[in-house]
């Protein structure tokens, strides 16, 4: 079935390239489009253009078939193009005439949006609570391990002290800005594209507010031509959030990688958590921290990808866009895997103990001495040159503690500041709204 089928009978090897994937895409926004189904009928009742009788008829089913989505009793038939064509033959199959009434007022090009736009602001809300569960247990690390020392880096040469408190802490942080970004994407998610039909408006006298509203929208995306445009550039915004987190989660995999050697060794894993080789009996390797790392990189690369399928394409519709969703759709499960995956192991790390000792650390404590005749009050670049002497004559003295007090130094982490900061980047998504909308859209 196609929905937009006349007489001539197209050639199967143009319906097999022109579906594509669709069908398997096309599964995971089968919630969604019974979602704006629900809510565009209701509008249409309210608008004169469907019958009471018939909207309660097409109500009761398409609850039905919401619970076969979640159920996993829905599929895509073979014949049947996509998933708002299989929505749409099973309403008549089921109700008879009311079933060909649904689409009235609107078109496939804004049905796929209203459903991408809910798939895309579920999804990302799920990458909300993830990354918000994987900060929760950075914080804790960070307070958990705060005394313990690591040297910090520039160059990849040794600089200064730093502790495993400053680094769990660091991508802790990290994760509040990712998050802002994700906001963003989610906003741009969060609009009504429902209504702009083909991209140029209905002839019907539409209540776009009202499916806003039943869908809990937080706002419309008002002129029905940017409401098709928005298609390549949400997934586009919402790509660079997915890839905004995986740069965080990507380089502290990374920095675990380097941590686990043998050459660092200030963490290792149980050994049921590392993978060996196949000639090498004393390996253990990070293989799960490696994967994240490779897939956040491939991650990276997305927003681009989106962008170039999309950057030649004038305004309006396109088919082109068809190819988007086998883009983005997994890269919603790479993230989450990625974020589930580091939440899992992050708590089973062994963290070394009295790494600073070393003796080849030693001369990561030079700034410390400097500053401390600085305190005795000798001018800086004096201070400089006389501990660099001692550096030089081989008579310089590593202390064994450092005095670090400054906000979001190692003495003083502001854990309690960064997770005020979290909360108040969490307010920012109205998820309670959206909840309350559903539920009221589904209830009997």
């Amino acid at each position: 079935m196609k929905l937009w089928q006349k007489d001539i009978q197209v050639q199967a090897e143009i319906e097999r390239f022109t579906v594509g994937n669709d069908r398997e895409m096309d599964l995971e926004l089968a919630p969604f489009d019974i979602l704006g189904s629900l809510a565009h009928t209701r509008m249409l009742n309210q608008v004169g253009l469907l019958e009471q009788h018939d909207l309660e008829a097409v109500q009761r089913e398409l609850k039905q078939l919401y619970k076969e989505v979640a159920q996993g009793n829905f599929l895509i038939e073979d014949d049947v193009e996509d998933v708002h064509s299989q929505v749409e033959l099973l309403l008549t199959k089921r109700i008879g005439e009311a079933g060909k009434k649904i689409h009235s007022g609107r078109s496939r090009n804004d049905q796929v949006l209203v459903d991408l736009k809910l798939y895309m602001r579920h999804q990302l809300r799920q990458v909300v609570e993830a990354t918000e569960t994987l900060f929760h247990t950075l914080q804790q690390l960070s307070e958990q391990h705060k005394a313990k020392l690591l040297p910090g880096y520039t160059h990849l040469q040794v600089a200064m002290p730093s502790s495993f408190g400053l680094w769990f802490g660091a991508y802790a942080e990290s994760l509040i800005d990712d998050l802002l970004v994700v906001q963003s994407a989610y906003k741009i998610s969060n609009k009504n594209p429902l209504g702009s039909a083909a991209g140029y408006g209905s002839s019907f006298p539409l209540n776009r507010q009202l499916t806003t509203e039943l869908l809990g929208f937080e706002s419309l995306n008002y002129n029905v031509v940017y409401a098709q445009m928005g298609r390549g550039k949400t997934e586009r915004v919402v790509a660079t959030a997915l890839a905004t987190i995986a740069a965080t989660i990507g380089r502290m995999a990374m920095d675990l990688c380097l941590y686990m050697s043998q050459n660092f060794a200030f963490v290792s894993l149980p050994d049921e958590l590392t993978t060996g080789s196949s000639i090498m009996p004393h390996k253990k390797n990070p293989d799960v921290f490696e994967l994240i790392r490779g897939k956040s990189n491939k991650l990276q690369g997305l927003p681009n990808e989106i962008a170039l399928q999309t950057a030649n394409l004038p305004s309006g519709y396109h088919r082109d866009m068809q190819l988007l969703k086998e883009s983005l759709f997994p890269a919603f499960n790479t993230i989450l895997d990625c974020l589930q995956m580091a939440n899992y192991m992050l708590p089973k790390l062994i963290v070394k103990d009295n790494i600073m000792q070393d003796e080849k650390y030693k001369y990561a404590f030079s700034v410390e001495v400097v500053n401390n005749e600085v305190l005795q009050g000798v001018p800086f670049r004096d201070a400089y040159k006389n501990i660099g002497a001692t550096i030089t004559n081989g008579t310089f003295e590593a202390p064994t503690q450092v005095n670090h007090t400054h906000e979001g130094s190692i003495g003083n982490l502001c854990t309690e500041q960064i997770n005020q900061q979290m909360q108040q980047v969490l307010q920012g998504f109205d998820f309670e709204k959206v909840d309350a909308a559903i539920e009221a859209l589904l209830a009997k």
